[in-house]
């Protein structure tokens, strides 16, 4: 179970890695196998279904685990899922013994896309910042989580946060009805956002946003004395932390108050993770939405 805490992830040596061991560590967790008795390698198959094409079943599977499965192609996926995350500079801080909220976002969305593919499902990945930096577009090969690693290892935080702008036009590319899941600190204009959400939701598309957030940022327990600096702009201001908590966590609260507010009404599914929680609570929040969509 320690393969689900962020400080240990941090320590493994790759992106692949680090999905597929917090995504087997969560599987354990839960006491159940999505392998069906058998190596990931086969994971692009499902289970054979009356009326089937006999010719279509794989019979070395058969051998090792006395089950019928036939080849899955990728029309025959059960969900379209589309990764976006947020590479704006803002996403690169972490409080005293956090990772960033960045490689918690990348982490998260490596063990998503992994554990996507493994359902049979297709995954597909976005990058933004200022604006819609890369998309990738949803595939169902579990050989494509490695395209999709490759590309969240490559990404650094940079730029200005645009989420509003870059859902907006996420939205736009994509022409068949999936699931978007935004995993972002949403430090944008809320109304904006929220605007951007509908545009989802206009399509049909089914939206889960994971709010990231440091710790610090919540309870912003920063001591008597410090210096904050805009990690977009480079703008730098001396407070005191302490004499000022309390009206920040009232707007802090506030903030998130109207996002999941806004949510809600949409009919999109939103929680606020910080960078310290086990990356199980957010991917039991995915299979929970991918069971009420195919529900």
């Amino acid at each position: 179970m320690n393969y689900l805490s962020p400080e240990t992830v941090a320590k493994l040596g790759s992106m692949e890695l680090r999905a597929r061991l917090v995504v087997e560590g969560f599987i354990t967790g839960m006491h159940r196998s999505p392998f069906h008795g058998f190596s990931a390698e086969f994971s692009e198959h499902r289970q054979y279904r009356h009326g089937d094409e006999l010719k279509r079943i794989d019979w070395k599977i058969y051998g090792r685990s006395n089950r019928f499965y036939v080849k899955q192609y990728e029309d025959e996926t059960n969900l379209r899922a589309m990764i976006c995350v947020d590479e704006s500079a803002s996403m690169n801080y972490a409080s005293a013994g956090n990772i960033t909220k960045f490689q918690y976002a990348t982490y998260l969305a490596a063990a998503l896309s992994y554990l996507v593919l493994q359902q049979g499902d297709a995954a597909g990945l976005a990058l933004y910042n200022s604006d819609l930096q890369t998309l990738l577009p949803s595939r169902s090969r579990m050989s494509y989580v490695r395209e999709l690693i490759k590309t969240l290892e490559a990404a650094h935080p940079a730029s200005t946060t645009g989420t509003a702008v870059s859902l907006h036009h996420i939205a736009e590319q994509l022409s068949r009805r999936g699931l978007v899941v935004i995993i972002s600190d949403l430090f944008d204009d809320p109304e904006s956002v929220l605007q951007a959400l509908r545009h989802f939701r206009h399509d049909r598309h089914d939206v889960l946003v994971m709010h990231v957030m440091d710790p610090a940022e919540v309870d912003f327990n920063l001591g008597a004395s410090a210096v904050f600096r805009d990690m977009e702009t480079g703008d730098e201001l001396t407070t005191q932390p302490n004499q000022i908590r309390h009206s920040y966590n009232l707007a802090v609260e506030e903030f998130c108050r109207t996002l999941k507010r806004g949510c809600h009404l949409q009919n999109i599914d939103y929680m606020r993770v910080t960078t310290d929680m086990p990356f199980d609570v957010a991917l039991r929040e995915y299979l929970v939405k991918r069971h009420s969509i195919k529900g």
